[in-house]
């Protein structure tokens, strides 16, 4: 299938510091740019193409983005590592600080993925797949199949069946396929489940959500929710989240000179002391500790 994509986008303050690479496929754009962004720099984009854009390295703390320009300051929210935006679906950034950054852009038509999708899960449920927008944080084997992708974009080595392979798989990685009733036979999360979920704790400051708030996002029954995660991910809700909020507590610890007890404030702790006896029973190390064994690295 000939395809090229079509996107209305503008940017003020980002620069392209290396040659955009790109290649087209069957029904598939990939474009991979490398780019530096100044503090306060903004960007819009709208395409007519469903899209997936996945960074090479962590932007969160430098890129908002946000759906809605009329408000900007209360509806945006930290750039994920992986995203994928619907058709039609504007989106405005902007960044916190300088930085240089580097992200795959694969532009879609619709019916290249309602082809590839429709056989393994029904027309319906793609179509319905194609309307949801994914934000993902802890994109894991997405990250190696992008790297895979990436070089087949920059040099060429296999038949172009491979690299399409490669996009079906990220595809079926980040959409959030439907899964009938909400309940999977095997008494497992689905993968679209957890990246929904996941999206939706990194983007809160605290990386606390309610077990029934995270019923909710997945669909399912609070009781069937805690029957399925720890089967899914080997621990509780509440140990899941922990790990995150001490994963999170390491980024903040590694920002800056912030102090932990800020640190415990921002991250819902009752107060320094449990910060730190979490983060010693999870590194071996108290907070303090950990920042400057760091720091000297």
């Amino acid at each position: 299938m000939d395809f090229w994509h079509s996107m209305v986008w503008k940017t003020d303050g980002i620069q392209v510091v290396a040659p955009v690479k790109w290649r087209c496929l069957d029904g598939l754009v990939g474009v991979f740019w490398e780019a530096e962004s100044q503090p306060g720099a903004q960007g819009y984009y709208l395409a007519e193409d469903p899209r997936i854009m996945i960074f090479s390295e962590d932007v969160s703390s430098r890129v908002r983005i946000s759906n809605d320009s009329g408000d900007f300051v209360r509806n945006h929210r930290p750039m994920t590592r992986a995203i994928y935006i619907p058709a039609g679906v504007p989106m405005w950034t902007t960044s916190r600080s300088r930085h240089r950054f580097s992200h795959l852009n694969l532009h879609m038509h619709r019916d290249r993925v309602m082809r590839f999708l429709s056989p393994s899960i029904g027309s319906s449920a793609a179509l319905t797949a194609l309307k949801r927008p994914v934000e993902i944080q802890d994109i894991g084997p997405i990250e190696t199949l992008a790297g895979l992708v990436v070089d087949e974009i920059s040099a060429p080595s296999r038949h172009s069946a491979f690299a399409e392979s490669l996009v079906g798989s990220i595809v079926t990685g980040m959409l959030d396929i439907p899964s009938g009733e909400g309940k999977t036979t095997s008494g497992r999360l689905t993968q679209a489940q957890m990246n929904k979920l996941t999206a939706r704790i990194d983007a809160r400051s605290d990386c606390r959500l309610t077990i029934q708030e995270m019923a909710e996002t997945v669909g399912l029954s609070e009781s069937w929710f805690a029957s399925v995660f720890k089967q899914t991910t080997g621990k509780s809700p509440l140990q899941w989240q922990l790990a995150k909020r001490i994963e999170l507590a390491k980024t903040l610890l590694m920002q800056g000179n912030l102090p932990v007890a800020d640190i415990a404030v921002q991250l819902g702790f009752s107060d320094q002391a449990h910060l730190t006896k979490a983060f010693r029973q999870a590194t071996g190390n108290t907070p303090v500790a950990w920042r400057r064994v760091q720091q000297l690295l």
